[in-house]
């Protein structure tokens, strides 16, 4: 079996022997004697895929304590780290056979001479482990066997990080982990969005087993895959192998063992899917920030010109966004009324959060803390763009077959939020990544001769409600009050509590505390926030569609792993659309390409716009509303995006389809989704053959590219260039990022392992100057209000580095800008409002313009006075106010300040590697056959 001796049986003389000692390997079986695969592969060697750092997740104690005083990893810690981030600089020159190079054989299956060890917990189960990477192959001879292996190999490689989110989605990190201020960050947010007693989680499962069929073979499959978690957790408490992070938060005592693992539950479960839709499948929910925009547009503008002005920084449905769906397919969803109905705009300065912890006491009165958490404090506030997909169909590849090169950009942590496992049984065939805890489906990878992916699609499936407050007792209402009215009655709010209390541990010394998490539900959903609209006190709510209803999504990943379920593209849309949650779904096999987008997208009143406020009254309910099981009317799957054998197919998080409208600002012009759709579109110029080498590069110079350099500066250039530029440093600074762009504008290493950028000079101007052009563009225009009011509702900049933010306003920012080292940049910035502002000034056709120029007043001479003296002041920056530093990087650090970080779940730390903007776990694929 693999479990790791556990030395700290005694005190310190036992403590010295493991560390100085080597590191005691992974006890494993005899290799087998022969391959391990059983289930068909149609993929011919020709399926790869990558998952960084590596494969293992669990260390001991003694192996943290080693990972810290020498640097020592255990065995499969971070031996993926190293390809994936030498694609950076290999991929130039890729070849079809370099593709091993940075990538995993994904085959089904592990040949003789590769199996590192054999692990059978059951005797209808077998686990195998590959010498490249030690990725668990489960064979089971019996539905139950296999998912109970499929358990048990995920507390072999997740187990602490398993138990970490089980505690993140209850909000009850802080006295499992630690009452660090982002601990208790973290858990205030998730109870703040997905907040349940246990009587409501197990309801979540009682409503799923009533629906039998599917449903029932998944709770089957749920409790295989629970027994097999807890087997393994004992046996590695009783041999004394468990993740050492048991030790050091004090759950488990490291001298006499005393203390447990405690076992996990069907219950577990629905929270930990509580946390992947919250933090990857869900959309909308900013419509205050939105009216907030609105409102400060009209005290600016009046109401006509300040509405136009908002629609045109909305960019609902920019006819110049770059989409999924390009062949003009229409998918009319969430349309902006001509005339809106029933819209509620707080009242200017009224709007206060609402209050989240009572009753602290101790150290809970304090955010800041030394120690740092085990998760960004701001992991689910913070706005995330994750994922991309690039697929070519067969008529336009090398071979006639389709490439598809695509993955979740999930973040970067060690051990990793993901898994990877090949899953063969009963009605089971598939080998890929899935969440740590949720691992009895493979989530994205590959079946038997199809293989498949996902982004995240973020349409508005959150709305806001301002509901109106009362008292039963005849006293004055005020925004105090904890009554609303919902269809003519009173009501009391629900209150649900979450108790916390943490005391130091040896992982966090955050002095002892405690509070108590409160949130109010109302039939209109959860409580934010509260104002007054029209003078009116009101309660603003988030009503949710896929609340209560976290579990849902597991029938249609079932069915992705069923080669009996899925076998063509109509059948892999089906599937798809058995998941709730807000996706691109994207799909090859060896003949076809599709997509879906998937999600419960309500059905709202007529004339209702979505994204604003709306007032919670009868008329303006979603259809066949029912608060009691949150169910409504949803739009039925045919007028959900989806497409079948379009010539190519690219998604960064983009626009699906016209008509289909974007829940929040920044779907405009320039859209990091534009990197991908223009390498493609040259691939395929003049009869050109995309191939899994070309595909792979093409993502990976998306990879590298500043977005705002490819699709933004030669705007700039042409405005400053429209007259000679005589100030010397400005000419040169100018001349630097000329020389940047015509270099291909990338943030890349002059040579592997450098540590510096080609162009550094450039990139460092480019860093400094975004921010101050962006301001110095839009600001006078807007004004302050409404300056201010926008970067609530979308940030100015999402730099690599996650610094030169620019002004902000408070409101939520991306996961990238608020914690750095995260790879993921570009999404969330002002880049469409320069590029459209920029070309209106400068002549050129615009589609969805501005509603008013901004730079320059609409003069070209004005204007490009403001950009030269932006960038003179960007150019007389140094590095080090460019870069300041942080715990990892020396100030001026161009290179570190852009490093990915794979941010320690656990004790064990990994090295910093080279930035890039691509999924977390990718895969490239193109398969030769078919059933």
């Amino acid at each position: 079996m693999r479990l790791r001796p556990h030395p700290l049986r005694f005190p310190a003389a036992a403590l010295a022997a493991a560390l100085f000692a080597t590191a005691a390997p992974t006890a494993a079986a005899a290799p087998s004697a022969t391959t391990t695969t059983a289930a068909p592969d149609y993929c011919a060697a020709r399926c790869a895929d990558i998952l960084p750092p590596g494969e293992n997740g669990n260390a001991t104690l003694a192996e943290i304590l080693l990972n810290r005083m020498f640097g020592s990893r255990p065995a499969h810690t971070d031996d993926q780290l190293g390809p994936y981030a030498a694609l950076a600089s290999g991929y130039p020159g890729l070849t079809e056979a370099g593709l091993r190079g940075f990538f995993n054989d994904a085959s089904f299956g592990v040949p003789a001479d590769q199996v590192a060890g054999t692990t059978s917990p059951r005797p209808d189960v077998t686990i195998v482990r590959d010498k490249a990477a030690g990725i668990p192959h489960i064979t089971g001879t019996t539905r139950y066997g296999t998912e109970f292996g499929a358990g048990y190999a995920a507390a072999q490689d997740r187990l602490w990080v398993m138990d970490l989110f089980r505690h993140v989605g209850r909000g009850q990190l802080s006295g499992f982990a630690g009452g660090a201020g982002a601990n208790r960050q973290l858990e205030q947010s998730f109870w703040q969005t997905a907040p349940y007693t246990e009587a409501e989680l197990q309801q979540q499962i009682d409503v799923l087993a009533a629906r039998g069929g599917r449903a029932t073979q998944a709770l089957a499959d749920a409790n295989a895959y629970l027994d097999g978690v807890n087997q393994y957790a004992q046996q590695a408490y009783n041999a004394r192998t468990f993740p050492g992070e048991y030790d050091l938060t004090g759950h488990i005592d490291a001298i006499t063992n005393a203390g447990s693992i405690e076992p996990f539950k069907l219950t577990d479960l629905v929270a930990l899917a509580s946390v992947v839709g919250a933090l990857f499948g869900a959309g909308g929910g900013g419509e205050l920030a939105s009216a907030q925009v609105k409102s400060a547009a009209e005290a600016a503008y009046g109401k006509d010109a300040g509405d136009a002005l908002w629609k045109s920084l909305r960019e609902a449905d920019d006819p110049e966004a770059v989409r999924t769906l390009h062949d003009g397919q229409q998918f009319p969803y969430g349309t902006v009324p001509d005339h809106p109905q029933g819209e509620a705009v707080p009242d200017p300065g009224s709007v206060v959060p609402e209050r989240l912890v009572y009753d602290a006491t101790g150290s809970a009165g304090t955010a800041a803390t030394a120690a740092p958490g085990v998760l960004p404090g701001n992991l689910l506030t913070a706005k995330h763009g994750m994922s991309n997909a690039l697929l070519v169909s067969g008529a336009h590849t090398d071979d006639g077959h389709p490439v598809a090169v695509f993955g979740p950009q999930t973040g970067y942590f060690a051990p990793q939020l993901l898994m990877l496992e090949e899953i063969q049984g009963p009605g089971i065939s598939a080998r890929g990544a899935a969440f740590a805890g949720l691992s009895f489906y493979v989530q994205l990878g590959r079946g038997q001769d199809y293989a498949w992916s996902a982004t995240s699609a973020g349409q508005d499936i959150t709305d806001t409600y301002a509901v109106p407050l009362c008292t039963t007792d005849g006293s004055p209402v005020t925004t105090a009050a904890d009554f609303y009215l919902w269809h003519g009655s009173c009501l009391p709010f629900d209150r649900l509590e979450r108790k916390d209390a943490w005391a130091p541990t040896t992982a966090d010394n955050t002095p002892a505390g405690s509070y108590t998490l409160v949130m109010r539900r109302s039939n209109y959903g959860l409580v934010t926030a509260r104002g007054t609209v029209g003078g009116a006190p009101v309660a603003f709510t988030s009503l949710r569609s896929t609340y209560r209803h976290e579990a849902d999504s597991i029938i249609g990943f079932q069915e992705l792993n069923d080669p009996g379920a899925v076998h063509d593209p109509a059948s892999f849309q089906q599937a798809a659309q058995d998941i709730n949650y807000t996706f691109n779904w994207f799909y090859a096999d060896s003949a076809h390409i599709a997509y879906y987008n998937s999600g419960t997208n309500p059905v709202r009143a007529a004339g209702v716009d979505g994204g604003l406020p709306v007032l919670a009254r009868p008329a303006y309910e979603w259809a066949d509303f029912d608060p009691a099981t949150n169910t409504a009317r949803y739009t039925p799957a045919a007028e959900h995006p989806q497409s079948v054998d379009q010539d190519y197919y690219v998604s960064w998080n983009n626009k699906q389809a016209a008509g289909f409208t974007s829940a929040g600002f920044g779907n405009g012009s320039v859209h990091r989704a534009n990197l991908l759709d223009d390498r493609v579109k040259a691939l395929l110029r003049n009869g050109g053959k995309a191939s899994r080498v070309s595909l792979t590069q093409a993502m990976e110079g998306a990879a590298l590219a500043d977005l705002r350099a490819e699709d933004v500066l030669p705007d700039l250039i042409r405005v400053l260039r429209s007259a000679p530029v005589t100030d010397p440093g400005a000419l040169a600074a100018l001349q630097r990022l000329e020389g940047w762009l015509a270099d291909g504008a990338q943030r890349k290493e002059t040579s592997p392992g450098s540590h510096a950028y080609a162009d550094a000079d450039a990139i460092r101007v480019m860093d400094a100057w975004w921010p101050l052009v962006a301001e110095g563009v839009m600001r006078p225009g807007l004004g302050d209000p409404l300056f201010t009011a926008l970067t609530g509702a979308l940030q100015i900049n999402e730099s690599p580095s996650g610094g030169q933010s620019g002004p902000v306003s408070g409101g939520p920012v991306s996961v990238n800008e608020s914690s750095p080292h995260r790879g993921s940049a570009f999404q969330y910035g002002w880049w469409s409002y320069l590029d459209k502002d920029l070309r209106g000034v400068l002549g050129d056709p615009v589609a969805g313009p501005p509603a008013r120029p901004f730079c320059g007043g609409g003069d070209l001479a004005a204007c490009r006075g403001v950009l030269l003296d932006t960038l003179t002041k960007a150019a007389a920056q140094t590095s080090a106010q460019v870069y300041p530093g942080d715990a990892g990087c020396g100030a001026g650090d161009q290179w570190c300040a852009d490093s990915i970080v794979q941010r320690p779940l656990g004790g064990v730390t990994d090295a910093a590697s080279t930035w890039q903007n691509r999924p977390t776990y990718q895969q490239v694929v193109q398969f030769p056959s078919h059933r």
